[in-house]
């Protein structure tokens, strides 16, 4: 494969030993806890010294953050291939803000990346979940609400209930080792968060 002459090659072999240092942490998640993996481990997995560890992270944990912002930036281009609802000429009961359509593939990916998500769970603010839920909010979550007469000011406030109610569950089955099926958490996240009070109070 001939190589792309627009990118320098210095900058080809930063990203490619930032490749390596990701990989090396997956390896690595797969044996150990996060918390008990050292700098010196990751360098040696992946066959870099520590002065250039330290050229692209200041610590493990933002080795751990690169890796989960890849992973969630490969589940929402995944997420365009999901075939939607017409939102517009679909009936009410047809708009479920959460149902499998979206609910089982982001629970399949959460279970297959476990070990990501389990070092995430000791760190919240790097579960991230809000990435993924933001894009879900602007294409599919807001058009809905709106259908359902939900107010525009209200719909951010809602969103964030809906969000961190779903991250708990989320998180707490990834810290039981994901061992309920996909399905039955993607069935409670259904009966833990309905939409059939929105717009009543309006």
């Amino acid at each position: 494969m001939k190589k792309d002459k627009s990118t320098p090659p210095n900058q080809s072999r930063y990203f490619y030993t930032a490749s390596l240092m990701d990989e090396a942490l997956v390896l690595l998640l797969s044996k150990k806890d996060f918390e008990y993996i050292t700098v010196k481990e990751v360098c040696l997995k992946a066959g870099v010294n520590r002065s250039t560890f330290y050229l692209h992270y200041e610590n493990t944990t933002d080795l751990l953050k690169e890796c989960l912002d890849k992973m969630n930036e490969s589940f929402l281009s995944k997420l365009e291939g999901i075939n939607k609802l017409d939102i517009q000429s679909s009936s009410l009961d047809q708009l479920l803000l959460l149902n499998e359509r979206y609910l089982i593939p982001y629970l399949t990916f959460i279970k297959e990346n476990r070990p990501f998500y389990k070092a995430a769970n000791s760190k919240p603010e790097l579960f991230n979940s809000q990435l993924i839920f933001n894009k879900l909010f602007k294409d599919i979550f807001n058009p809905i609400l709106i259908r359902f007469g939900s107010k525009d000011e209200d719909n951010p406030y809602i969103m964030e209930f809906y969000i961190k109610g779903i991250s708990g569950i989320v998180m707490k089955w990834v810290d039981n080792g994901c061992q309920e099926e996909v399905e039955h958490v993607e069935k409670l996240i259904e009966q833990c968060v309905p939409i059939s009070h929105i717009g009543k109070s309006n």
